[in-house]
């Protein structure tokens, strides 16, 4: 080998191996940023579970199960310091397979209600499951909270723990028209945001209306109530409903009605007021026209003075449902025994408005073959700063 070969052979090698090692080291520097630990959570009757715990490196964890995607607990710091657990939910796989007002579980395929469980595409109509009253709720008698999800333990492009959830609707269930294939990313970032990602096809028209169920409790898991919870919601309007929460169609102004939230506000401000819409959902069970949806500004902001938590919520949708547990009933007996009663927590379900197929005013639903629904929703956890 002449001089010039032996000169860029040995330099080929020296770029390789300095590739290899630049490749390493970034490989190791993205597993710095998070764990995924996978565990046996029983089984079910269509398979076995696992329960998927995230870690970042600020001292959160979410618990997570590829049963219905749900999010079993979320541990967060607070002001004393020590991890505090701030969703509902149970210790283990049987109170998920009996009955609960959908703990932590991924809505699908269309979450909040449907009037008469009916709607009409190209002409024909679709008879969907009844399972509120005369309504169709959160995707009928068995929603996606209730299937077993492909997992895949992953890793963002900016090295954050990731689980992947994939499931395949098939033509016709609950009802609905057209093969429909998901995937649900959920993603812990070091500033101690869960992101949750959605992305859906289908092969027929049909409609698509995809959130989580979380139930927050900013005092913990094992507090009474969150009547003393301070809210800040941007969203002058909300959508009215008639007895059997169905919306009206009229986007109404929150100024001057209890559903006011422009400014911090404690939840149980006008909870027991004397208007028609309270009456109607039992305190707070109704969707929000946000003003600038956002994955960038929070829409909304929770905070405790006791625990000193603050939650932060981003979305690039519409609309979030503010429902502050008004039917939780005390029949469910949480994490750590904790009986779960009336107003125990609240939730924001990130959404297209309610009712959407039957309300040519609202924004469309519906996903046709060769479009990719897409959205996003996060919640960032932050403690108040101490004076």
């Amino acid at each position: 080998m002449n001089t010039s070969y032996k000169y860029f052979f040995l330099l080929a090698v020296i770029m390789f191996g300095c590739g290899e090692k630049k490749k390493n080291m970034d490989e190791q520097k993205v597993k710095l940023k998070g764990t995924v630990v996978k565990s046996d959570f029983g089984s079910a009757p269509d398979g076995k579970v696992d329960l998927y715990t995230i870690s970042n490196e600020n001292g959160m964890t979410v618990a997570i199960t590829n049963y219905g995607g749900i999010v079993q607990s979320i541990k967060v710091p607070n002001k004393t310091e020590t991890p505090l657990d701030v969703a509902l939910g149970f210790d283990d796989l049987s109170g998920y397979l009996g009955e609960h007002p959908y703990f932590g579980g991924i809505i699908g395929r269309y979450g909040n209600r449907i009037a008469k469980g009916k709607f009409t595409i190209d002409g024909t109509t679709y008879d969907l499951a009844t399972n509120n009253g005369p309504n169709h709720l959160h995707g009928g008698t068995k929603g996606f909270d209730k299937v077993i999800w492909a997992a895949e333990e992953a890793m963002s492009s900016e090295g954050f723990p990731q689980l992947k959830l994939a499931y395949v609707s098939k033509d016709g269930e609950e009802g609905y028209p057209g093969e429909l294939s998901i995937e649900v990313v959920y993603t812990l970032t070091e500033e101690n945001a869960l992101q949750i990602d959605y992305t859906a096809n289908t092969d027929k028209v049909t409609h698509v209306n995809l959130t989580n169920h979380s139930y927050f409790n900013l005092n913990g898991a094992d507090s009474s109530d969150v009547l003393n919870h301070e809210m800040k919601l941007r969203a002058s309007k909300y959508t009215p409903v008639n007895e059997l929460l169905i919306p009206t169609g009229e986007l109404a102004d929150v100024a001057n009605t209890p559903f006011d939230f422009s400014n911090f506000s404690k939840i149980g401000r006008g909870i027991e007021r004397d208007d028609e819409q309270i009456k109607f959902g039992g305190g707070y069970d109704h969707n929000y026209v946000l003003d600038e949806p956002s994955m960038s500004s929070p829409f909304a902001t929770v905070r405790s003075h006791v625990s000193g938590v603050i939650m932060k919520v981003y979305t690039s949708e519409p609309g979030v449902q503010f429902y502050s547990g008004n039917f939780l009933d005390g029949s469910n007996i949480g994490k750590g025994g904790v009986v779960y009663g009336k107003r125990s927590a609240l939730c924001l379900e990130t959404q297209h408005f309610p009712d959407s197929p039957n309300q040519e005013a609202f924004p469309s639903t519906l996903l046709k073959p060769g479009e990719t629904y897409k959205t996003s929703t996060a919640y960032k956890f932050e403690v108040m700063p101490t004076l």
